[in-house]
């Protein structure tokens, strides 16, 4: 089965990506893998704290996942996976498109700030001729709507 891989962070375009990943699984019969990534500098502190600091980071994670993947398996009858990754966000973006070959799309939400879309579409547009898989960008500020047509 063909998985949409959409990544799962603080910022307001991630809640479009995970829209348009579910709808697009739902009506082609793919799956939805849903990646976070811890950077590296949130545990870099003396050894305890950042163990501490990485399970809460994981918790904060889970919990995020846990909204989104009720309203795909409610909404759109997909059942998301949540991958939870340590490290630079672009080469563990990279790193999951080559390990798993199930992936068949990246999907990233573009930011709607005038500095531009973001500094992970940046950066994933640079590496974009070198992946495995294509890029769906969707914008930040597109409605539900809009989306439910176009997906």
């Amino acid at each position: 089965m063909r998985k949409f891989l959409v990544v799962l962070d603080d910022t307001r375009e991630c809640l479009n990506a995970m829209r348009f990943a579910a709808m697009r699984a739902a009506r082609t019969g793919g799956g939805v893998q849903i990646l976070s990534i811890i950077p590296p500098e949130e545990y870099q502190h003396w050894m305890g704290v950042a163990d501490l600091m990485r399970a809460e980071a994981r918790e904060r994670i889970e919990a995020h996942f846990e909204v989104f993947a009720k309203w795909m398996r409610d909404k759109q009858g997909v059942n998301p996976e949540l991958i939870i990754r340590e490290g630079d966000p672009v080469a563990e973006i990279l790193a999951q498109v080559k390990d798993d070959t199930s992936v068949g799309v990246l999907v990233l939400g573009a930011g709607t700030e005038k500095s531009g879309p973001g500094p992970l579409v940046t950066q994933m547009t640079r590496s974009s001729g070198s992946l495995p898989v294509p890029i769906t960008i969707v914008p930040g500020d597109m409605s539900k709507e809009r989306l439910e047509a176009i997906t």
